[in-house]
């Protein structure tokens, strides 16, 4: 007779970060089929060995200890609810930019990161799991709750170093070609911005420049790639009053400028490190969905809890583990496609 028991499965890379930072994983956490994923218009590529840097599964930060007291968490500003965002998209028109760019895929390919157009990857597989996550998030798909203004993404870390670019491209160049939504990727790290120099666009007018002149033509502050299902927002011109600028209103009104006309549209913003820059808490207050990223063997617990506290105005934060190198439960996403024989 042969025995029915269940094999108990090796740790998850996602059980492996809780363990590295003391955390209990959420018991009932929603598990990800990879099996049932669409598939997209991409092929196989070989992976080299710089492309073993890699993320994992998305994972509520919610299941976190108390966190020791930090600063006082910035208030978040109201939340239009799902069907009231579609009716304003609908009656107002989109924002066209006066700008254009092509990405520059071989710095993409040098950097180890999602080529748009080439064949599937170990990383482009990755950051499918993670965009289903957030759709998921804010779809109300699953049998989940909708998460208010949960198609704004904030992409942070405590410290500089850690990933944060690499995870807001590399995320917003998935989600680029879904056929239901369309991204704008915004660069709001304005003290050190650097999502044009990973991408290869030209530098100019931006999100600063927009929210300190109210008549500057927003078109002006958006580059269209040549990638249709994305448009990219520079950081703009900086100022010493940066951190105000993002906390005043015109910042919430400027973000449903950019939403109007395109019901289906993700913004993806690019925050600077949480630790290190004071305009991340308040960035906190104007999105849905945070990822805070971290560096595997790098990132310390306590600038993670602290990281955390200081993000408090943010009502849906998840983890996101950056630079694992081994998996414990033999996982090779990208090397199944263009594989031939039986399956």
């Amino acid at each position: 007779m042969n025995d029915q028991r269940p094999v108990k499965r090796p740790p998850s890379l996602l059980e492996r970060a809780a363990d590295m930072f003391g955390l209990d994983p959420a018991k009932d956490a929603a598990t990800i089929d990879v099996s049932k994923l669409p598939p997209e218009p991409e092929k196989r590529v070989r992976k080299s060995k710089a492309q073993t840097e890699s993320v994992v599964e998305v994972r509520q930060a919610e299941v976190l200890p108390p966190i020791v007291e930090t600063a006082p968490a910035v208030e978040a500003a109201p939340a239009p609810t799902p069907s009231a965002r579609k009716d304003v998209a609908r009656a107002a028109p989109a924002v066209v930019p006066t700008r254009q760019g092509s990405i520059d895929r071989a710095r993409l390919a040098a950097n180890s990161m999602i080529v748009p157009g080439a064949p599937v990857t170990g990383i482009s597989e990755e950051y499918r799991i993670v965009k289903r996550e957030i759709i998921r998030n804010f779809s109300g798909t699953a049998n989940r709750p909708v998460v208010p203004r949960g198609h704004r993404v904030l992409i942070a870390s405590a410290n500089p170093g850690e990933g944060k670019t690499f995870s807001a491209v590399n995320l917003a160049l998935s989600l680029a070609v879904e056929a239901d939504h369309d991204v704008l990727l915004i660069d709001a790290d304005i003290a050190k911005p650097s999502v044009l120099d990973t991408l290869g666009l030209e530098n100019g007018p931006g999100l600063m420049d927009a929210l300190a002149d109210p008549h500057l033509p927003l078109g002006d502050c958006l580059i269209q790639t040549d990638i249709p299902g994305l448009k990219v927002m520079p950081a703009g011109t900086q100022r010493l009053n940066d951190t105000e600028l993002l906390a005043s209103a015109r910042t919430e009104a400027l973000l449903a400028q950019l939403e109007a006309g395109a019901p289906g549209r993700i913004l993806i913003l690019d925050s600077p490190p949480v630790l290190a820059a004071s305009p991340a808490a308040v960035l906190a207050g104007h999105v849905g969905q945070l990822i805070m990223v971290v560096r595997a063997d790098q990132t310390m617990e306590s600038a993670l809890r602290d990281a955390i506290g200081l993000m408090g105005a943010c009502p849906h934060i998840q983890l996101l583990l950056n630079g694992v190198k081994f998996s414990p439960g033999g996982r090779r996403f990208g090397t199944y496609y263009g594989q031939g024989g039986a399956s």
